[in-house]
């Protein structure tokens, strides 16, 4: 993973944005296209928003783009370029939760924190409960404080987050996956036909169109009820504005 090779502020806080949510053979097919594009906070954050969602295509969940760019305009300009080292800092950045903050300085400064995500607690609740049904994380938490290595948290983590990764994969042929058995877990809803996909296909028509009509999006992704109601998001959220109406990035 070309984000463990040096652990850069930048590096490290772009790759964890990256992650939730997403696959990491995902974000390695994006992740160094992106720093080429932004190689800085600082550019990243006088980008355009046009600029970071085509740099992000293919990422899903495209509002983590527009927090990482809002994020990388507060630590310019409320921290002199320089990202934030404490958890209460960070959680004070958009997309940014405690567990992407523990991990930010874990990964970048090697300072012993606990946190937990998906592997993490796959691999606990694995080892530790494998009977157990509806396990909260504030059982998980104490084990992993008691785990840790203070001494090199990073690596600590990375073979955790390894370990979780290989006891999801099919080599084990367990055929279970112990995250079901967390109170955390949940069926993701389909992509397949979602809003959310339709609202990726609208921000790749006006990529490629720089501007359009309501008329000219429903010609190129067929009818759709929901179209009007994507277009309000987009508008509210600060992908698109809505100018003698025509639809472009802001």
């Amino acid at each position: 993973m070309p984000w463990r090779a040096r652990h850069t502020p930048y590096r490290v806080f772009v790759s964890e944005i990256m992650l939730q949510q997403t696959t990491v053979t995902r974000v390695m097919g994006r992740w160094s296209a992106f720093l080429l594009e932004f190689p800085s906070f600082r550019q990243l954050a006088d980008s355009s928003v046009e600029r970071v969602i085509g740099a992000w295509k293919g990422l899903g969940y495209n509002r983590r783009a527009l927090a990482l760019r809002e994020s990388a305009r507060r630590i310019t300009s409320e921290f002199h370029g320089r990202l934030p080292r404490t958890v209460e800092e960070l959680v004070q950045l958009p997309g940014v939760g405690h567990a992407t903050a523990a991990a930010v300085i874990v990964y970048t400064f090697n300072i012993p924190l606990v946190f937990i995500e998906t592997n993490i607690r796959r691999v606990f609740l694995h080892t530790f409960f494998p009977d157990q049904e509806d396990v909260p994380d504030s059982l998980i938490l104490p084990l992993v404080e008691k785990a840790l290595d203070k001494e090199n948290p990073r690596d600590w983590y990375y073979a955790l987050m390894d370990y979780g990764t290989w006891l999801a994969s099919e080599r084990t042929g367990s055929g279970e996956n112990p995250n079901r058995r967390s109170r955390r877990y949940k069926v993701q809803s389909p992509f397949e036909g979602s809003l959310r996909q339709l609202r990726g296909r609208v921000l790749a028509v006006i990529l490629e169109k720089k501007a359009a009509s309501v008329a000219q999006i429903q010609d190129l992704l067929d009818e759709d009820p929901r179209l009007s109601e994507a277009l309000r998001q987009l508008v509210d959220e600060g992908f698109l504005r809505r100018v003698r109406g025509r639809y472009s990035f802001r």
